[in-house]
This record gives structure tokens, C-alpha cells and sequence, in this order.
């Protein structure tokens, strides 16, 4: 467990990971160069769940290299600050979004006004990728 709940600012980390909906996830390709990105995310069991796009380059750079840094937002000042290394991996028998019932919850009214629904949304976003936090950086706002 990268944050300790017992802890002011591991609590508040984890309350911003169930909380916030968007965060930045750096990959880096075979040659090196770091792509970030921003991402639709789940904090779950004490990993971050992604649905990459089946086009996605952080799908190919995953292959060649799975460490990851994911960020959130800070507060628009430098605090607040919560960062994630991990190794990340494709996992092909993750639920789809359509049989995710925690990620509907969070996202359907933006799947539905922005993708075309559940079903819609898993034909591009098919590829659900976890991520397991090996280190974590928080700072209470």
C-alpha cells in the first residue's frame, strides 16, 4: 500500500484517487521518450484501472517498458500534489466497460454524451490496462 490511510496525507491521496476523474499517465516509447496523456481512470483494490484506446502508442510502449508515472491535478498553485510510479499491463480478461458496473457509475453520463454509450465506447477503448503503484507521492491541499 503506497498511501497509508492512517496518515493525513495518504488519506486524503486516496480520497482524491476515488474522487478525482481525471488524471495524466506518462509511458515511455522504446526509444525513450516520455508520452503523457490524459486519462478517464478507477482507483480499485489499490491499483489504477485504465480503457486505452485500441490505438493508443502507450499500448505499444507497454509492451517494451511498464513502468509508469500517473498524476493528478494539483490545486493551480504547486500543492496538493499526488504522483504515482507503477508497472503497468494489458489485462486482455479485465471486465470491458460495459460489464464494469464501479466505472459506469463513475463516467456513464460522460460515455453517453461524449462516446455513444457503454457498448460504443468499449469498440475504441478495449484495451483495459492496470496499474500496480510501486511508489507515491502526496502532499495534503
Amino acid at each position: 500500500m503506497i498511501f497509508d490511510p492512517a496518515t493525513p496525507g495518504g488519506a486524503h491521496a486516496r480520497a482524491r484517487l476515488v474522487d478525482d476523474r481525471i488524471g495524466w499517465l506518462t509511458t515511455v516509447t522504446a526509444s525513450g521518450q516520455p508520452q503523457t496523456a490524459p486519462i478517464w481512470f478507477l482507483w480499485v483494490d489499490d491499483e489504477i484501472i485504465i480503457y486505452s484506446d485500441r490505438r493508443a502508442r502507450r499500448n505499444l510502449n507497454l509492451l517494451t517498458n511498464p513502468r509508469v508515472s500517473f498524476h493528478l491535478a494539483d490545486d493551480g498553485v504547486g500543492g496538493d500534489i499526488v504522483t504515482v510510479e507503477g508497472e503497468a499491463r494489458i489485462d486482455p480478461g479485465y471486465a470491458p466497460i460495459p460489464g464494469n458496473p464501479a466505472y459506469l457509475a463513475r463516467y456513464r453520463e460522460w460515455i453517453d454524451a461524449s462516446l455513444g454509450g457503454p457498448e460504443k465506447m468499449a469498440e475504441t477503448y478495449s484495451v483495459p490496462i492496470r496499474i500496480m503503484p510501486t511508489r507515491g507521492l502526496a502532499s495534503a491541499g
